[in-house]
């Protein structure tokens, strides 16, 4: 990869557009980026970022894109030209941000954009030049990501080499290291491995667990199945906490009970066959004496029946005589009914005609009829015949009337169709009267609703101008509280920073001083000293007073003070971002408090809300006037309209009166003295049919006096057929029918219990048993209950042995079945458990207790360590290499990611922490070399063109600056260009390409620069 162009407009500090032209900065292969601090030289490094993967290096730094330096205009954008695997790329991205409206006032979001270009020899018109890729964001940055090969994480460790990272990554603990080394190396899928073990442990867990647990339930329903009495599971099952296996006990113990239930089955056989012989033998003895003491009470109820039907005898002998007679005057009933049937209906015939000639006296009928009421059944349907002619005379004279009162009807409905036709005629004129002010009075709403609408538009500005002011003025007051707050905070954690450096440098005077004495506590007679070689030791150092310093105190010491001075930093730099942002929301909240900018607020949505109020009104005052112009056209048509109507009206009405003043004459003479000539044909219609009626009713009594005569003479002649002397002698002794079907009942069931009584005392079973003396029941019933409760017993005791024995032979059967089902599953707990703690570190064939995880990573260090050993022997004038060490940590720290420095020097190896700055720096620098070569290597070879280091320079005296020199000229082998950021004032002279940052009130701005400028 090597960058050619870069290209920043309103960029971070960049107020306007500035360009680095790479290819002439880096043609020597080393170049300069300096500036004052604050100047931007890490947004040209963001800018690079940015445009490779649409986000800067610095999260801090990602909504903060936009130079608040420049013209509201001008859009943010980066391009960067760069050519990777072989191909020259163009990368245009403008990120989200507020731009003016191009229509109206205001700002709108403009939405981020990315434009990806290649060169091409022929670009559609048979010339070289820039063909479109692709505009799509995703698409855009995974070509780009394809084509670099590394993250964004990796791509900032690799290409930008912070060397503060790499100096916490030199003195870090394990754990700072793996956060580092995983984002990098993408060592997550061995991560997932682990979890992936130590879940499947977990499910294989879970599976022993469960069937342990059948096993135990299962052993469980046995023991019950077996009952108090049965061997306990004790000494057979193991503990219910231990990791034994189960089943071998378990199935013994299952043998042993199912033997005990075998036998306890043979006792209750032999009980029960006991209990049914003598069960069956009381059962004969109560069957036999139930037997004799129903044959005694049937023969005693058989003489007490015999009793009741002696006694019944006279009073049968009667009820036959009864029978007999009723017998004889059964053929005069007929007759008799047909008499009495005859009679009823002549009374009820009688009845009806008195009522009916009652009520056609009430009728006025001597009218019609000079007889009246009392007149014969020939004289009443004259009468009758009369009538009807009249009425069907009167039906064309209710014709007359009807259309007479349907003139009156049309004359009333007419003539209030007139007044109707009038009113509204009266109505249109009184409202056109009115139409010349209504308008005026509409057209004056319309104008000042116009004006409130352009009213309305300028408090819309007004009011999103004193939104923001207010939120900002709020954002700003509650920053204020904040920063309050947070300054002293601030100031105890430098304070504590300062002291854990103040006592980590006593510590490693002390440790210094005492050093001596902690290589003659090492001396052994006869044995080499390891700094001088001599085997004779004459006076070997002493300890210092104060006691004695250790490594581990200066590591502690190290790690508190890098403890402190990282909370001091991290406060610091909230605190530094409080008043970034506190600045930012004063200079847009103004010098006004926020009640101020509240209640102006408040006003003016007060006046917006009145100006919206009238100006809503607009539409509505136009709707207004043209139904007002529709209604007045609306209302000439109808005043015309009604004037014609009510003239039409006034010629039908006079009409209508002619024609209803000649009906009314006819009408009046048809009805007479009745209300309507309807009434008049509906009482001549009742009349007609009262008469009728009377007629009738006299017609039927006669007939239903002609038939009780012929009903009379044919009683007499039935009686004198029967052998009576009349009829009232038959009537006498003749009973009806339920009488005589009931006495025959009674006497043929008077013989029949005669008969079955003769019957039962004839029986020899019976006079036998009657002979013999009375059964004693309750002892044979008592006899049998006994034997009976002794046979449920017994069959209780052989159903629970039986039941016992399936019980355990099913239990038996499930106890094998399980165990062999859980044999496999225990076999591949125990190979996975084995892995998952082997992956895990916690097994103890893991005798470094590393997580696979960590292996990987320690794999990589071991790389990154020898990649850097060859750059820091040359830095170092050949004094130090790093070594990866996997021994174990302090406490329970695991192994596997230390770092060693080894001093040839002195042939000792010690901890990174112990280097000093300048060497820090070479070890630091070295390792982000060396990192950067791995992760190379790892993310596929792609050749890195454009390297930049970020300051760490101003460490070193002037030899060691030379050795570092040295080192980056051979990083320019291949024709790669390196890119130094620092302050280092020497780097001026020693680099002649540099590219210069200036910052000022108005913006930052870029310039290519030499020696000659420094």
């Amino acid at each position: 990869m090597r960058l050619h162009r870069l290209t920043v407009t309103a960029f971070g500090p960049f107020a306007g557009s500035e360009t680095v032209d790479f290819d002439a900065l880096a043609a020597g292969g080393l170049f300069l980026l300096r500036g004052a601090t604050g100047a931007g030289k890490s947004s040209v490094l963001d800018a690079v970022c940015f445009a490779l993967y649409g986000e800067t290096p610095n999260a801090r730094r990602a909504n903060r894109l936009r130079s608040d330096h420049a013209d509201p205009g001008q859009l943010t954008q980066v391009e960067l030209e760069l050519t990777l695997g072989g191909r020259r790329l163009r990368i245009t991205r403008l990120p989200e941000q507020r731009r003016p409206k191009k229509v109206g006032t205001g700002t709108t979001v403009e939405r981020p954009q990315t434009l990806l270009r290649a060169w091409a020899a022929d670009a559609g018109d048979g010339a070289p030049g820039w063909q479109p890729v692709s505009k799509s964001h995703q698409e855009a940055g995974e070509e780009i990501h394809r084509l670099i090969g590394m993250s964004r994480e990796q791509f900032c460790q690799v290409v930008l080499l912070p060397q503060g990272d790499f100096a916490r990554f030199l003195k870090g603990d394990s754990e700072e290291r793996g956060k580092l080394l995983r984002r990098l190396f993408d060592t997550e899928r061995y991560g997932h491995v682990e979890a992936w073990l130590a879940d499947r442990r977990r499910t294989q867990e879970t599976a022993v667990q469960a069937g342990r647990r059948r096993l135990r339930d299962l052993a469980s329903k046995a023991e019950q199945a077996a009952g108090p009495g049965a061997e306990p599971a004790g000494a057979w099952v193991p503990a219910e906490d231990g990791d034994a296996d189960l089943a071998p006990g378990l199935l013994g113990w299952a043998a042993i009970l199912r033997g005990g239930a075998a036998e306890q089955l043979t006792v209750a056989e032999a009980a029960l066959a006991g209990a049914e012989a003598a069960h069956r033998a009381a059962q004969h003895g109560r069957e036999g004496a139930e037997e004799l003491a129903a044959r005694q009470r049937r023969h005693r109820e058989a003489l007490a029946e015999a009793d009741r039907l002696a006694a019944f005898e006279p009073a049968a002998a009667r009820d036959r005589q009864r029978l007999a007679a009723a017998q004889e005057a059964v053929g005069v009933e007929s007759a008799l009914r047909l008499r009495e049937s005859a009679a009823e209906a002549l009374g009820r015939a009688r009845e009806t005609e008195q009522r009916r000639r009652e009520a056609l006296a009430r009728t006025g009928i001597a009218e019609h009829v000079p007889a009246g009421a009392g007149a014969g059944a020939a004289e009443l349907a004259d009468a009758e015949l009369r009538l009807r002619a009249e009425v069907v005379r009167l039906e064309t004279a209710r014709a007359e009337e009807r259309r007479c009162a349907e003139l009156g009807r049309e004359q009333l409905a007419l003539a209030a169709e007139r007044r109707g036709a009038e009113e509204r005629a009266e109505e249109a004129e009184d409202w056109l009267a009115e139409f010349d002010g209504e308008l005026g009075r509409l057209e004056e709403q319309q104008e000042r609703a116009r004006t409130a609408g352009v009213r309305v538009e300028q408090l819309d500005g007004r009011r999103a101008e004193s939104t923001t002011r207010l939120a900002a003025a709020r954002e700003r007051d509650g920053l204020r509280v904040e920063i309050a707050a947070a300054e002293p905070r601030v100031a105890e954690l430098r304070t504590a920073a300062l002291d854990a450096r103040e006592f980590g440098l006593d510590l490693r005077d002390r440790r210094l001083a005492g050093m001596a004495a902690e290589l003659a506590e090492q001396l052994r007679s006869g044995e080499a000293c390891r700094v001088c070689g001599s085997a004779e030791h004459p006076a070997p150092a002493e300890a210092v007073d104060g006691g004695r310093v250790s490594a581990e105190d200066e590591e502690r010491a190290g790690r508190a003070q890098a403890a402190a001075e990282r909370a001091w930093g991290e406060a610091d730099q909230a605190l530094t971002a409080l008043r970034v942002r506190e600045a930012t929301a004063a200079g847009a909240a103004g010098p006004e408090a926020a009640d101020v900018l509240a209640r102006s607020l408040a006003e003016l949505e007060r006046e917006h809300r009145a100006a919206l109020h009238e100006a809503e009104a607009l539409g509505r005052v136009g709707r207004e006037i043209a139904r007002l112009s529709q209604d007045r056209t609306r209302r000439l048509d109808e005043l015309n309209e009604a004037k014609e109507r009510a003239a039409v009206l006034t010629d039908r009405l006079q009409a209508l009166a002619d024609d209803q003043r000649a009906l009314s004459a006819r009408v009046s003479a048809a009805r007479g003295t009745a209300a309507s000539v309807a009434d008049r044909a509906a009482t001549l219609g009742r009349l007609a049919e009262a008469v009728a009626a009377v007629a009738g009713a006299a017609r039927a009594a006669s007939e239903a006096r002609e038939r009780l005569d012929a009903a009379e003479e044919e009683l007499g002649k039935a009686a004198a057929a029967a052998g009576f002397p009349d009829a009232g002698a038959a009537l006498a002794v003749l009973l009806p029918r339920e009488e005589r079907e009931r006495l025959e009942a009674r006497l043929e069931r008077h013989r029949a219990e005669s008969a079955a009584v003769r019957h039962e005392l004839a029986l020899p079973e019976l006079a036998e048993a009657a002979a013999r003396p009375p059964v004693d029941l309750p002892a044979a019933a008592a006899a049998l209950s006994a034997a009976t409760d002794r046979l449920g017993r017994a069959h209780a005791a052989r159903s629970a042995a039986r039941e016992r024995c399936a019980a355990l032979a099913e239990i038996g059967d499930r106890l094998g079945e399980l165990a062999a089902e859980l044999a496999p599953t225990l076999e591949r707990y125990g190979r996975i458990n084995r892995l998952a703690a082997l992956a895990a570190g916690t097994s103890t064939e893991n005798r470094l207790r590393m997580r696979l995880e960590s292996y990987v990573l320690a794999a990589r260090l071991e790389q990154v360590a020898a990649a850097a050993s060859d750059r820091l022997v040359r830095m170092s004038g050949g004094r130090y290499t790093l070594v990866h060490s996997d021994d174990r940590g302090t406490g329970n720290k695991r192994s596997g990611l230390a770092l060693r420095v080894v001093d040839a020097w002195t042939g000792t190896e010690r901890d990174t922490a112990t280097l000093s700055g300048g060497e820090s720096f070479f070890a630091s620098l070295s390792l982000a070399l060396g990192l950067a070569d791995v992760v190379t290597d790892e993310a596929g070879g792609m050749p890195l063109d454009t390297l930049f280091i970020d300051e760490g320079f101003g460490t070193l005296d002037e030899q060691s600056l030379e050795e570092v020199m040295d080192v980056l000229d051979g990083l320019r082998e291949r024709d790669r260009a390196v890119g130094i950021v620092s302050h280092v004032a020497d780097l001026r002279s020693r680099i002649p390409a540099q590219l210069l940052v200036r910052k000022g009130r108005h913006g930052s701005t870029l310039a290519l620069a030499g020696r000659e400028d420094a």
